[in-house]
């Protein structure tokens, strides 16, 4: 990681650290900081035990107040759909968080970049390290910037497979299934096709690095294909 990288990623979360260690430390996976032999680096994992906290303090807070009439149990389920490991990766991948991670070679070469759990880590490993540098008002600027944004449509992308399976029964569609069409790729990088289909007839089409990643997609298209 070269400093002109760190810059560019500073610009793109509109956010400049006092202390580019911490941001440093945020990127830096176990992997990577295992492998130095000389310059020693933490990892990110106590800055995503904060950053974790922090994110469901400032998500649980934004629901309470922009969702008036919503009961306690429906708003902890709005809230674990905000910040599960699927939605905080889909988050980051926004901004292309995925390509600034420092990740040793071994976990480079199995996929780890392409990981859900590695992105979903570093992005509230990220609101730790704002949190030192600056303080809570930042950290929730930031948070509120690239999470709590836009959630129509993002709810509509983490919850895709549920709304697909309410609205095909609700209009009396047909039946809803998954088919697996191809998996290409060595083991360590796979990349799956997966189909929707109603009554076997194809109505939208996904890929991704896990076959729960591809039908996710795959239903997030089927929905915008029948909403429109």
């Amino acid at each position: 990681m070269i400093q002109k990288n760190l810059d560019e990623l500073e610009n793109k979360i509109c956010y400049h650290f006092n202390d580019k260690l911490l941001l440093r430390q945020a990127l830096t996976h176990s992997s990577f900081a295992n492998e130095q032999k000389i310059n020693k680096y933490a990892d990110y994992e106590r800055l995503e035990f904060l950053g974790d906290a922090i994110l469901e303090l400032v998500s649980s807070e934004f629901l309470f107040h922009n969702n008036l009439t919503m009961k306690e149990g429906e708003l902890t389920k709005f809230r674990a759909s905000i910040v599960c490991e699927s939605a905080l990766a889909y988050c980051a991948r926004d901004f292309g968080l995925e390509e600034y991670i420092l990740l040793g070679k071994g976990e480079e070469m199995t996929g780890g970049r392409t990981k859900d759990s590695i992105i979903a880590d570093v992005m509230e490993a990220i609101i730790g390290a704002i949190y030192l540098d600056s303080g809570m008002n930042k950290a929730s600027d930031y948070i509120h910037k690239f999470i709590l944004s836009d959630l129509e449509h993002k709810q509509l992308f983490y919850d895709a497979k549920t709304i697909l399976q309410e609205f095909v029964q609700r209009e009396n569609k047909g039946t809803l299934n998954y088919v697996l069409i191809s998996e290409k790729g060595p083991d360590h990088d796979k990349v799956f096709v997966v189909e929707a289909r109603i009554d076997n007839k194809k109505i939208g089409t996904g890929n991704g690095r896990t076959k729960k990643a591809a039908e996710q997609q795959a239903a997030y298209e089927a929905l915008n294909i029948l909403k429109n």
